[in-house]
């Protein structure tokens, strides 16, 4: 039994520091996502509402597309795609040498992708939610428009979408460990290393579901904060 904790130690008897790098990657990639996904997914969101039919159009193309296609297939178009594209276009320029695309940079615009296009749902959802007679109202105050959107709407939104932007996080969390098939020494990247090397699945499977789990209860915790601070009485105008 000591001997097979003494792999999870530090150092270079065990995979404790590597396991311990794959979940700052894991986080790391995660965290990148979120100012790309979130965002992206509101502007989706605000493009379904459009009374332009071509932002319409484009915002469910968008939304059907990345939400339809697994997400390990996005992963490796994005990766291998934007590599074919990026040889091909230097072709032209007379460059005939081979182009790698960073393994990270990949991950977060695939999950970024990905993150928009269902947290669009959700920030959709949430707009639905609003009574359209308080805008209606703030513009017969005088309120400008960009007054409304922050002061009156967005807090409301917040409040609406959080638990579904809170799934939308976790799922992310998860599907990060696709990027083990890219080379990404992400936690399943580590572990699957580890057990090749020591023959012991279940001790460092185990330690990886500790790891996700560990993620998973943070993150809920910051979530119901986030919940809290926005279910606060909102603020006179």
């Amino acid at each position: 039994m000591l001997d097979l904790l003494q792999l999870l130690s530090w150092g270079e008897s065990g995979w404790g520091d590597a396991l311990l790098a794959g979940a700052l990657v894991t986080i790391l990639l995660a965290l990148c996502c979120v100012p790309f996904g979130f965002p992206l997914g509101l502007l989706v969101a605000l493009g379904s509402q459009s009374r332009r039919a071509a932002a319409r159009l484009v915002a469910t193309v968008f939304s059907t597309v990345f939400r339809g296609l697994p997400e390990l297939l996005t992963l490796f178009l994005v990766y291998y795609g934007s590599q074919i594209a990026a040889e091909r276009l230097m072709r032209h320029f007379g460059y005939e040498g081979g182009i790698v695309i960073n393994a990270f940079a990949a991950g977060v615009i695939a999950f970024s992708l990905v993150l928009a296009a269902f947290s669009s749902e959700v920030w959709l959802s949430a707009f639905k939610a609003i009574p359209a007679g308080q805008a209606e109202a703030a513009r017969a105050l005088g309120l400008s428009r960009w007054t409304t959107l922050w002061r009156v709407t967005f807090p409301q939104l917040m409040r609406v979408a959080l638990p579904g932007l809170s799934n939308n996080w976790l799922t992310l969390l998860k599907d990060t460990s696709l990027v083990s098939t890219i080379s990404l020494a992400d936690i399943m990247r580590q572990t699957s290393q580890a057990v090749t090397a020591t023959r012991e699945p279940i001790l460092f499977y185990g330690a990886a579901c500790v790891l996700y789990l560990i993620l998973s209860a943070v993150s809920g915790l910051l979530f119901s904060r986030a919940e809290g601070f926005f279910s606060r009485p909102l603020q006179k105008v």
